[in-house]
């Protein structure tokens, strides 16, 4: 079974700067796509950002021009720079993936606390 394992995370001030990176637990296993996810408390669980195995990416509003995802379709791995943090980006981050074959792939979510 095909698991996806994070790293990253963290406590941070604002302003600062986290990575986040996904990785898919077996190879030669082809996604569609994958990105993040993520969960505030008392609030829904909104997407993030999106790459497809094309390289074309999608972003939430409210981190345009301050995350970046990048993926590596050959090795089932993705990655997110978040630059220039604030407190409203404080939530569980949730790797998810596309498999083409179908369903949906979810990892164990990772803490990400910006203080002011």
């Amino acid at each position: 079974q095909v698991q996806l394992v994070e790293s990253g995370g963290g406590l941070v001030q604002a302003g600062g700067s986290l990575r986040l990176s996904c990785l898919a637990s077996r190879n030669g296993f082809s996604i569609n796509a994958m990105g993040w996810y993520r969960q505030a408390p008392g609030k829904q669980r909104e997407l993030v950002a999106r790459i497809t195995n094309e390289g074309h990416t999608n972003y939430v509003e409210s981190v345009k021009g301050r995350f970046t995802i990048s993926g590596d379709s050959a090795k089932n791995t993705v990655t997110l720079q978040m630059n220039s943090l604030k407190p409203e980006d404080t939530a569980v981050y949730y790797c998810y993936a596309v498999p083409l074959r179908g369903g949906l792939l979810w990892g164990q979510g990772t803490q990400v606390t910006v203080s002011s």
